[in-house]
């Protein structure tokens, strides 16, 4: 896999161009009916002025019932646009979650087989699900309340200055140093929130394997072992979280007291004014009503800052697996096939899950259109690598792989494998029908083409056993099949799919001798005329293979038909007579 594009922060300017900007109209929206909403917020605390110095003293009730009206019509805007605001831009927050899902999704199922090998997949899913959440606080209300509150703050700031600049003064140096906090605070938690984004996943993909494994955990009566793996996960998440809380408490406190410090303030230099006849009872109230104006949405803000932060952060972990090498995105491969005979040929061919460890050397060997080449050897020798190299699952180290003559590495994966079907040791199957598990590769095959498939598998052989048959819930990855039917059901699946080629790694292992005999009476049928990789531990399914590749410490140590290599008296000699005698 080619490396990795550099990393780089998500910042608050590529956010806006890539995810604010495309959805500009919407955004406009939002910010012309939170400007209403601030705006019309203003008539109560501006007419309360009118109230004690005018309206009261005058006795003027035509006056007073005039400004209930529009203080309350005032109001009734507020709870309109607060409604509107939330329908619109939180719909359509929700609404871009669902679609960088899709995305993420998308991305993560390009990307190639080293990648899964080296992730959990429940750490995946977490990437999926859970760190584009915080995209809501960029599209939906959080960021249009930041700039709502920016609004009202300065406006609210204009009309203090207008009623007295020595008080506005006098506030103004308070709240200025917790801005200086927040903006600190801010730098500080963003890495503790990205670290958050892998502790979570993390403890979701350890939880996840836990579920899928339970019987192995029962079986062991490890139940202990695995509660305490998982309690340091949480502990770790719950230490990540106590570090952004203090952070968090670092400014609501500073926040209370140098906000409070400004409130005893004004009251003494409000008290003053008034005394001296330079600021009446209205202008106090209406200063005391607009400061609040100012200060809420700066408090606000320290919150709507913290969820952009954690917003940022998971688009941090987000772009960082959109920036990931796709298997498709190799500009090296070009061709796209077309038609596909089945000529594979592997021409010293090298490779290495890890550098400077090789698993296989130098190997080559032919397999010509239509026939049936037989991997054997003992456990960890290389067969399985080699089916995963013939899958295209895995790239050489070195050496060359050929379809039809054309190179491996030069074909477009999806041509090639659209004529590939592969029936694994570890054959997986869906939560679902055993319907749905066989038409898995061509949903929109025909009933007769499902049935025959049904057939040549031997499955009818148990479904008509099951009240629902074909439609009979399995479980999820098929628990309630047994390791037989399972098989049989992987290799209906892979007749249905019609390949050219097929791989079949250990495809009999886990049959009893029953099952054995119908699976070989389906397998040739599967084989016929198609190009076959096959490995078996049970040497007795492969004895009418074209040719038998006998793979130890990954290299090719025999090779030949059944009959020529027991004539040898070699290492498959070794083998074939040991399992004889079991």
């Amino acid at each position: 896999m080619k490396k990795n594009k550099k990393k780089q922060k998500v910042t608050l300017t590529k956010a806006f161009k890539t995810i604010i900007w495309p959805r500009r109209n919407l955004v406009f929206i939002g910010l012309f009916l939170i400007l209403i909403n601030r705006l019309s917020g203003f008539v109560l605390p501006l007419k309360s002025k009118d109230l004690l110095d005018d309206i009261y003293p005058n006795q003027d009730m035509n006056s007073l019932y005039d400004l209930l009206w529009i203080v309350g019509f005032a109001l009734l805007i507020q709870a309109i646009t607060s409604f509107l605001l939330t329908r619109i831009l939180s719909v359509q927050a929700q609404y871009l979650i669902s679609e960088l899902r899709a995305q993420v999704q998308k991305k993560v199922l390009s990307l190639p087989i080293s990648f899964f090998d080296n992730t959990k997949s429940g750490a995946l899913v977490s990437r999926i699900m859970s760190d584009v959440e915080g995209v809501r606080n960029l599209i939906g209300t959080g960021l249009v309340q930041l700039v709502g509150g920016v609004i009202t703050a300065i406006i609210s700031l204009v009309l203090l200055i207008q009623i007295n600049p020595w008080m506005t003064l006098f506030v103004f140096l308070p709240v200025s140093v917790f801005g200086f906090i927040a903006l600190k605070a801010f730098k500080y938690i963003r890495p503790i929130f990205r670290n958050r984004g892998k502790i979570n996943a993390e403890v979701k993909g350890r939880l996840t394997e836990t579920l899928s494994g339970v019987r192995v955990i029962k079986a062991f009566n490890a139940e202990n072992q695995e509660n305490e793996t998982f309690e340091r996960g949480v502990d770790s998440l719950f230490q990540n979280v106590k570090k952004s809380l203090t952070a968090t408490a670092v400014m609501t406190s500073s926040s209370t007291f140098l906000l409070g410090l400004a409130s005893v303030g004004i009251m003494g230099i409000g008290g003053y004014f008034m005394i001296e006849g330079q600021l009446t009872t209205g202008d106090f109230l209406k200063f005391t009503l607009l400061l609040g104006f100012m200060i809420a949405p700066i408090v606000q803000m320290s919150n709507i800052g913290s969820q952009l932060t954690e917003a940022l952060a998971g688009l941090d972990r987000t772009e960082e697996l959109m920036n990931m090498e796709a298997e498709e995105d190799d500009k090296e491969r070009t061709l796209a096939l077309k038609k596909v005979d089945g000529d594979i040929l592997f021409n010293n061919v090298s490779f290495s899950y890890e550098e400077g460890k090789e698993v296989l050397h130098n190997i080559n060997f032919h397999v010509p259109p239509g026939s049936v080449t037989a991997l054997v050897g003992s456990s960890g020798s290389g067969k399985s690598t080699i089916a995963g190299l013939s899958a295209t699952f895995l790239n050489p180290t070195s050496g060359t792989i050929t379809i039809d003559q054309q190179d491996m590495s030069k074909i477009k994966l999806s041509s090639y494998r659209k004529h590939l079907g592969v029936v694994l040791q570890d054959e997986f199957l869906f939560e679902g029908t055993i319907r749905e598990n066989i038409l898995f590769p061509r949903p929109n095959a025909t009933e007769t083409e499902l049935d025959n498939a049904v057939k040549a598998a031997y499955v009818d052989e148990f479904t008509s056993r099951f009240e629902h048959g074909l439609d009979t819930l399995i479980g999820e990855r098929g628990v309630k099949l047994s390791g037989g039917q399972r098989q049989r059901l992987a290799i209906a699946r892979a007749i249905l799919a019609d390949p050219k080629i097929i791989i079949l790694d250990e495809a009999t292992s886990s049959l009893d001798t029953e099952s054995e005999s119908l699976i070989q009476k389906s397998l040739a049928q599967l084989v016929k005329d198609r190009t076959t990789i096959v490995i078996a531990h049970r040497l007795s399914t492969i004895k009418k293979a074209d040719q038998i590749l006998v793979i130890e410490s990954g290299e090719i140590a025999e090779r030949g038909t059944h009959n020529e290599l027991i004539k040898a008296e070699g290492r498959y000699f070794d083998l074939y007579t040991y399992q004889a005698k079991i």
